[in-house]
């Protein structure tokens, strides 16, 4: 299965930070794309740095207009899958996503477009009560994945967790320049 996530939208100051973590947790729970519209360029850059330092061949790509790409990817047969607390509930439709074989998560930023809502093949939505876009993205991740994407190998990695009941435990490769 092939992830990607579209970021819409940043709300000015606050949001540098809570999109950087957008695109981390991206990153890290197994998507292999973030497509972005207004943001601050320096995320791409602190993004590369991970995956130099972590491994991954995880990309971003800036967009001007989300509803092209959101169009472009419907014709390749992705679904597409929007976050929303006004969704349907995570628990009735996550076996149904985990069947499908391409998606797109849309993760908004503040008020999204109504025509987000119509475009989407999935609504869903993660609990019933105001919560950060980023815990909602992460859970998605996890129950469309049921955790295997923890497994999963980062390429290219030049440190690795390992793994440990007590302590710090971080693989480091020797690299020389």
């Amino acid at each position: 299965m092939v992830i990607e996530v579209v970021r819409i939208g940043q709300r000015l100051v606050r949001d540098d930070r809570v999109t950087t973590h957008v695109a981390l947790v991206s990153r890290a729970f197994g998507a292999k794309r973030i497509y972005m519209t207004e943001v601050n360029p320096e995320i791409k850059d602190t993004i590369e740095k991970i995956n130099k330092t972590w491994g991954s061949n995880f990309e971003i790509e800036f967009i001007d207009k989300w509803k092209q790409i959101i169009k472009k990817k419907k014709d390749e047969k992705f679904k597409i899958v929007h976050l929303s607390m006004y969704g349907e509930n995570i628990n009735n439709v996550q076996e149904h996503l985990r069947n499908e074989k391409d998606l797109v998560i849309v993760v908004g930023a503040e008020k999204v477009p109504r025509e987000i809502y119509e475009l989407a093949d999935y609504n869903v939505g993660i609990g019933s009560q105001p919560h950060s876009e980023i815990s909602a993205l992460a859970i998605l991740l996890d129950r469309i994945q049921k955790g295997e994407q923890f497994e999963s190998e980062f390429p290219g990695a030049n440190r690795k967790i390992i793994p440990t009941k007590n302590g710090k435990n971080v693989q480091v490769k020797e690299t020389r320049d």
